[in-house]
This record gives C-alpha cells, sequence and structure tokens, in this order.
C-alpha cells in the first residue's frame, strides 16, 4: 500500500511541474509575441476648423424623389466656428453653426426662405468631410408646414475656391 501511495503522489508532482512548465512557456511565448506585435496605429489627427477655412462652391442633389435638380450656393467657411454663411445665387443668405465630431463637421442653418419651393422657409443639417480636396457630406432640409413631404434628403459636395 504505502508503494501504491508513493507512486500516486510522485505522479501527481510530476503532473503538477509539467503543467506549471507549460504555463510558464506559454506566458513567456504569449510576452513574446505581444512584444514582437506592431504598436496599434496613430490616431486620425483632430479636424482642424482652418482646413475648411475659405469660400467653397457647393452643389446639393436630392438623393430620391422625382425633383433631383441640384441646388447651387456658395459656403463662406472661418477658421472657427463663428462667421459661417451659406449665399445662394438669388443673394438669400443663411448663417450657419458649426460642431466638430471626430473625423466629421456637423452644420445647422437658421431659418431662410426655400430655393426649391416657393414661399416656404427652410433650415439644414448637415454632416461633411474633406475627401480627396472636396467638401463632400449628406444635407437634411427641414421645410416648415410642408406636412408628410417636410424633409428632403442630399448629396452635397463642394470644392474651394482658390
Amino acid at each position: 500500500m504505502r508503494v501504491v501511495r508513493r507512486v500516486a503522489l510522485a505522479s501527481s508532482t510530476l503532473l503538477l511541474l509539467v503543467a506549471c512548465g507549460k504555463n510558464e512557456q506559454a506566458a513567456k511565448d504569449s510576452a513574446a509575441a505581444a512584444a514582437a506585435a506592431p504598436p496599434p496605429a496613430a490616431p486620425a489627427p483632430a479636424l482642424n476648423l482652418a482646413d475648411f477655412a475659405g469660400k467653397w462652391a457647393m452643389v446639393s442633389t436630392p438623393t430620391d424623389g422625382k425633383d433631383t435638380s441640384s441646388t447651387k450656393y456658395t459656403l463662406t467657411a472661418t477658421a472657427d466656428t463663428a462667421g459661417w454663411m451659406i449665399e445662394f445665387p438669388s443673394g438669400v443668405k443663411a448663417p450657419m453653426t458649426v460642431t466638430v465630431s471626430g473625423d466629421s463637421l456637423i452644420s445647422k442653418t437658421g431659418v431662410f426662405s426655400s430655393q426649391r419651393r416657393k414661399n416656404v422657409k427652410v433650415f439644414t443639417e448637415g454632416s461633411f468631410r474633406i475627401q480627396g480636396g472636396k467638401l463632400v457630406g449628406m444635407t437634411t432640409a427641414h421645410y416648415q408646414g410642408a406636412g408628410a413631404d417636410s424633409v428632403l434628403h442630399l448629396r452635397t459636395e463642394g470644392t474651394k475656391a482658390p
């Protein structure tokens, strides 16, 4: 019986040593792999309003519906959040507020006379990015008193004036 106990004790000890040795080696392998892995990519640089400063020739085109004609306007952008303005060929101007969210510029205009719908007031909200030197994004127009047809989604793109 003593022999059986000694063999059982020796076997248990051997199994414990083998198991611990494998865990230590696995930990060493994991540490080596982590050290050899490339560092994570650097975060994208923060969006800078100065990148938008200047005049932009903008074109907004509805994404659906019967009327797919484009609306053109000039966006005047500054290096800070003050003084942003859109101006239509008709002379109508609408001040715009802007904020930065991640890699996007978020905009909202005040209420102005619609250039698409006669005798209707509208305000717009949009989200933009600079891609390939162009200002691109989506704009949503909210028409006042238009009932079920009160929202229009537009794809917007602009090129910076030299």
